[in-house]
C-alpha cells in the first residue's frame, strides 16, 4: 500500500487482504485501523458500533466516514469513503451448482445470462451478481431481506468484466450503484454499492490489497 492514503470526498477506498484464520476479528482490525489512518487519528480513540439492522459504524469521532465490511473463508474485505452509505462483500471462488441457484435466486434475466455462459465459467459469474446484491443490502442497511436476492443489478457490459470497480446503476433504481470486480488472479469477487444518485464518473474506486499484519 503505498503510504496512508484516506478516502477524499469522491473516492471510495476498498481495502482487501488474505487471511488463515479469525477473518472477523481481522477485518474489524482492519477497518478501525483504516479509518484512524484515514482521519489521522489514534486508533485507540474509534470503536465499531453497528446500527440495529446490522450495518457497521465508525463511534469515537463527529465526523466518521461510511464503512462496511465482509469476510469469507480466508479472506476480507472492507469499505471506507466520506460520500455515501457503502456496502462491500467478498467471495471465494469455488465451483457451485451455478445453473439451479441462479434460476432459484435471481432476477430471470440474469438467471438467463449466467445460465448461457460457458458452463466453466458460471460460477464465478453467479458470484459476480450475488456479492453486488450482498453489497446492496449491505449499504442500504438491511441485508437481503426485502428480496435483496431478486433485486436485479447491473449486468456486466463485458464478460469477463473490467478489473476495476465502476459502480452502475440499478435497473429500475437510479439511487443505487453497484458494480464487482474479480481479484487474487481469479480467486476472489469482491462487490461493492452506494447509496444515492450518482453523476457517470463522479466516484473514483480505489481497490487496494494490503497485508493484515500491517494493521495489526
Amino acid at each position: 500500500m503505498d503510504g496512508h492514503p484516506g478516502p477524499a470526498p469522491d473516492t471510495v477506498t476498498v481495502l482487501w487482504c488474505t487471511t488463515d484464520g479469525d477473518e472477523r476479528r481481522t477485518a474489524h482490525t482492519l477497518l478501525l485501523r483504516a479509518a484512524a489512518r484515514t482521519l489521522r487519528v489514534p486508533v485507540s480513540g474509534l470503536r465499531l458500533d453497528h446500527e440495529p439492522g446490522g450495518r457497521p459504524v465508525i463511534g469515537g469521532v463527529a465526523e466518521a466516514p461510511r464503512v462496511s465490511l465482509a469476510h469469507a473463508r480466508g479472506a476480507l474485505a472492507v469499505a471506507l469513503t466520506d460520500r455515501t452509505p457503502v456496502g462491500v462483500d467478498v467471495e471465494v471462488v469455488r465451483e457451485l451448482r451455478a445453473d439451479a441457484l441462479a434460476r432459484s435466486w435471481l432476477h430471470p434475466a440474469e438467471a438467463e445470462w449466467v445460465t448461457g455462459l460457458p458452463e466453466r465459467q458460471r460460477s464465478v459469474a453467479f458470484l459476480w451478481l450475488w456479492t453486488q446484491k450482498e453489497s446492496v443490502g449491505k449499504a442500504r442497511g438491511w441485508g437481503l431481506r426485502r428480496g435483496g436476492m431478486s433485486r436485479p443489478v447491473p449486468l456486466p457490459e463485458r464478460w469477463p468484466p473490467a478489473a476495476s470497480l465502476t459502480p452502475r446503476p440499478l435497473p429500475g433504481a437510479a439511487h443505487l450503484t453497484s458494480s464487482a470486480v474479480i481479484v487474487g488472479e481469479g480467486r476472489y469477487v469482491l462487490g461493492l454499492a452506494l447509496v444515492g444518485a450518482v453523476r457517470a464518473g463522479a466516484v473514483r474506486t480505489r481497490v487496494r490489497r494490503v497485508d493484515a499484519a500491517d494493521y495489526a
